[in-house]
C-alpha cells in the first residue's frame, strides 16, 4: 500500500473527502457504542504532541482504542529527547521504527510536511502552527453534513481569529471543493491570508468579507482568539473580545443558523447559548472520533 499522509486540505480532492466521510459514517455506531473492534489489531499508532492539546489527542487514542490498536507518544517535548537538541527529522526517523502511524501537533508551520519527507509511515497532522489541522476539518464537514444533510448550497460563515487559526484555513480549502459560499468575519487585524481568499476564489467559490457575527448563513463557525500566536500582548488585548455570542446576539443570527466552533472556547460563546438547539460544539467534538477511527484505518489498512 503506498503511504498516505494527512497533512494539508489545501490539495485534497473533492472525490477523496467524500470517501473519507462515508467511512466515516461506517465507524460512527461503532464510536458511539464505545465497543472495541478487532480492525487495527497489531497496529501502533505514535502521538507526538509537541504543542498542548485536549481533543485532538484524547480522540485519536479513543480512535485508536477502539479500532483495537495500541498507542504510545508523548505529549511534552521536555520529557523526550528534543529537550536534549534532537532534531524533528532525527525524532521521526526514530518513531517511525516503532510505530504503523504517526500523529503530529508541532508549533512550526510546515513540520508536518517536513516530517511525512523523512518518514516511511504514514504522517497525520494534527496542527502545525497557525498552519492547517486537516483533520479537524475532516470531522466539521462530517459535522455539517450531519446536521444539514449536504455541504453542497450552504452559506458558511468563518469568524473570529482567521489570521492565526489553523482550523478556519483548513476548513475555508474542505469547502471550496464543494458549491459552498464562504463568508469571512474577523477584526481587520484578524483577517484571512490574503493567499488563501485568493486561491479559494481561484476555485471558484463566492467569499464575501464582514466584520460581524449577525448572520443568517446556514453554518457560523466561530473561533477564538488565538493568543499563543500574537507577538504582542498589547495587539492581542485589543482583540481578545471583538466577538461574544451570547444570549442576545443569538437572537440576531438566523433561526436555522447551525453554530461550530472547535474548541477550547475562552469568552466567545457564552454558557447560555449551550442550550440553544443550533449549538452544535459538543456533537462537532464527539464527531472527531469516528473521523478519526475512518482516517487511521485507511492510512493503516485500507478498510
Amino acid at each position: 500500500m503506498n503511504k498516505t499522509d494527512i497533512i494539508s486540505t489545501r490539495n485534497m480532492k473533492r472525490d477523496f473527502i467524500e470517501d473519507i466521510l462515508k467511512r466515516t459514517k461506517k465507524m460512527e455506531p461503532i464510536a458511539e457504542a464505545k465497543k472495541q473492534v478487532d480492525i487495527l489489531e497489531g497496529k501502533t499508532l505514535a502521538t507526538l504532541f509537541f504543542e498542548p492539546s485536549t481533543r485532538t489527542k484524547l480522540s485519536f487514542m479513543a480512535a485508536m482504542n477502539l479500532l483495537g490498536g495500541t498507542i504510545i507518544g508523548f505529549d511534552d517535548p521536555r520529557t523526550s529527547s528534543v529537550k536534549k537538541g534532537e532534531t524533528l527529522a532525527d525524532t521521526i526517523r526514530v518513531v517511525e521504527g516503532y510505530a504503523n502511524a504517526i500523529v503530529m501537533r508541532h508549533p512550526n508551520e510546515g513540520a508536518a510536511a517536513l516530517a511525512a519527507k523523512f518518514s516511511k509511515v504514514p504522517i497525520i497532522n494534527g496542527g502545525d502552527g497557525s498552519n492547517q489541522h486537516p483533520t479537524q476539518a475532516l470531522l466539521d464537514l462530517y459535522t455539517i453534513i450531519k446536521e444539514k444533510g449536504t455541504l453542497d448550497g450552504l452559506e458558511v460563515t468563518l469568524a473570529g481569529d482567521l489570521k492565526y487559526g489553523r482550523t478556519v484555513h483548513s476548513l475555508a480549502y474542505a469547502l471550496s471543493k464543494f458549491d459552498a459560499s464562504l463568508v469571512f468575519s474577523s477584526p481587520p487585524s484578524l483577517r484571512m491570508p490574503e493567499w488563501i481568499v485568493a486561491d479559494i476564489k481561484a476555485a471558484g467559490t463566492p467569499v464575501k468579507e464582514i466584520n460581524n457575527i449577525e448572520v443568517q448563513s446556514d453554518v457560523l463557525y466561530l473561533t477564538r482568539i488565538q493568543k499563543e500566536r500574537f507577538p504582542d500582548i498589547e495587539e492581542y488585548q485589543k482583540v481578545a473580545s471583538a466577538y461574544v455570542l451570547d444570549g442576545d446576539a443569538m437572537e440576531k443570527l438566523g433561526k436555522e443558523t447551525m453554530i461550530m466552533h472547535p474548541l477550547p472556547r475562552v469568552n466567545e460563546i457564552s454558557a447560555e447559548v449551550d442550550k440553544d438547539k443550533r449549538a452544535k460544539y459538543f456533537i462537532q467534538s464527539f464527531y472527531g472520533v469516528p473521523t478519526r477511527m475512518a482516517l487511521l484505518a485507511m492510512v493503516m489498512t485500507d478498510r
